[in-house]
């Protein structure tokens, strides 16, 4: 990593931010709409191709611009990922599998660590202040994290290569009154309190730090930073970071003169309109030590008719026309489209191997009937089961229902089953005499999923 923080003047062949470019920035940065998209051209790079073909692309300062850079030759972009706990979830994918995209195409893709920015926390659609972390916990959470790119990044030295880097490196260093000379005569309060991030919590009469206020200022001198370092010209987020991203955009403008731009992905929900990723067990986390493979598995196994199309396109690398023809399946074939999509989707992250041994769990479970010992297993104490639990308590600790409330509705509308008995009564007590032949209760709900109880 190149240590050189001096500002430098482009060179004759530096890509031009353009005209159109910088008139993008101006309005974006003084107004809460999204800028105009580039759509009456046809791609010339395949960076903007890919990422307009499969539906990544929701906001771009200039798209024409990044096409016209990425035809050129190799650029550099990142992401950011701040250390707010041991694994990333689902709801990080996207930016990962853009970063993948790009380096598909040919270009240098940079991941960041916010070893510095994770110390204030993002206020992003947040109502309240993140929880303060120590150093030592944020040093954890970022070993956790690491792991979950390599499956979809190549690093290396190579310049087509990822690097990552930890924003803890400049941020640390820099002292307050140096940070606001350098930095803060750039942004106007003004702007600052125009930005989403700031005045919906403002609306809403929810307390908003000055230390949170900074966080801004301090992604835009990432930025400023990996340009210096890398030659990083493109920025990539969710499209809650947007005022964040221009934030950094407008930065290296004004200080080095060189050329930036950025895009910004859709925020997913799911074709019902629920939050991409929440189930009622929680986050849908990246790492095996979370979440198995086999429960990662059944997450895309259970993805909503209707997004199915577009979750192929985003999270695999199946050609557009097997998409296509996976999507146009009806009726109960789309199940097939589905079990391709999870079994897609988790070779990528944890190998085909793991992938395949998913799916013949779930196969032998639910069109087979037989038990697995690679299905899901809640371990209860052998006293309790034998006193006696009610089911919709150990529907609720097996994660099949989020309250005891909802489990004892679910058995009555017949959606829970003992052992592939469907049970009406929440409040029947599982017994030991429940357990079959290998010690194990089978209890299900619905007929996605399944979970074995195993008296200890």
């Amino acid at each position: 990593m190149s240590t050189d923080t001096h500002p430098r003047r482009p060179g004759p062949d530096a890509p031009s931010l353009g005209a159109t470019g910088a008139a993008v920035v101006e309005a974006a940065t003084s107004s809460r709409e999204s800028p105009p998209m580039a759509t009456d051209f046809t791609p010339r790079s395949d960076l903007v191709r890919v990422l307009t073909e499969r539906g990544y692309i929701h906001q771009c300062t200039d798209l024409e611009a990044l096409d016209a850079a990425a035809a050129a030759g190799p650029i550099t972009a990142y992401i950011g990922f701040d250390a707010t706990a041991t694994s990333l979830h689902v709801g990080s994918l996207l930016q990962i599998m853009t970063l993948r995209r790009l380096q598909q195409t040919g270009h240098r893709p940079i991941v960041l660590m916010g070893g510095g920015t994770t110390k204030v926390g993002d206020p992003s659609d947040k109502d309240k202040q993140r929880p303060l972390l120590t150093d030592a916990v944020i040093a954890a959470n970022i070993a956790g994290i690491k792991t979950a790119f390599d499956p979809f990044l190549r690093f290396g030295p190579g310049p087509n290569e990822a690097i990552m880097v930890n924003n803890a490196d400049w941020l640390d260093k820099l002292g307050y009154v140096e940070f606001l000379r350098d930095y803060g005569v750039h942004f106007t309060i003004n702007r600052m309190l125009a930005f989403d991030s700031v005045k919906l919590r403002l609306e809403r009469e929810q307390p908003l730090t000055f230390l949170e206020f900074n966080y801004m200022l301090m992604q835009a001198t990432d930025f400023l930073e990996l340009n210096r370092r890398h030659g990083c010209t493109l920025q990539l987020g969710g499209s809650d970071q947007w005022g964040n991203i221009i934030n950094g955009v407008e930065l290296v403008r004004r200080v080095d003169a060189r050329p930036a731009l950025g895009l910004t992905t859709p925020l997913l929900s799911t074709a019902s309109g629920a939050k991409m990723g929440k189930t009622v067990s929680g986050a849908v986390w990246l790492n095996a030590d979370l979440l198995s493979p086999y429960d990662y598995w059944q997450f895309w196994r259970n993805t909503e008719d209707g997004d199915v199309g577009r979750f192929l396109k985003l999270f695999t690398d199946l050609p557009l026309d097997e998409i296509a023809r996976l999507e146009a399946l009806q009726g109960a074939e789309i199940n097939e489209a589905k079990k391709v999509l999870a079994s897609e989707a988790t070779a990528l992250l944890h190998g085909p191997d793991a992938a395949e041994t998913a799916a013949a769990t779930a196969r032998s479970a639910f069109e087979e009937g037989r038990v697995s010992a690679d299905l899901p297993t809640l371990e209860v104490e052998r006293g309790l089961i034998e006193a006696g639990v009610p089911l919709a308590n150990l529907a609720v600790d097996a994660s099949l229902a989020a309250s005891r409330g909802e489990a004892r509705r679910l058995a009555q509308g017949g959606g829970l089953r003992v052992n592939d008995k469907a049970e009406t009564d929440g409040g029947r007590l599982i017994t030991l005499a429940d357990c079959d032949d290998g010690g194990v209760i089978k209890l299900a709900a619905g007929k996605k999923k399944i979970v074995l109880v195993r008296p200890v």
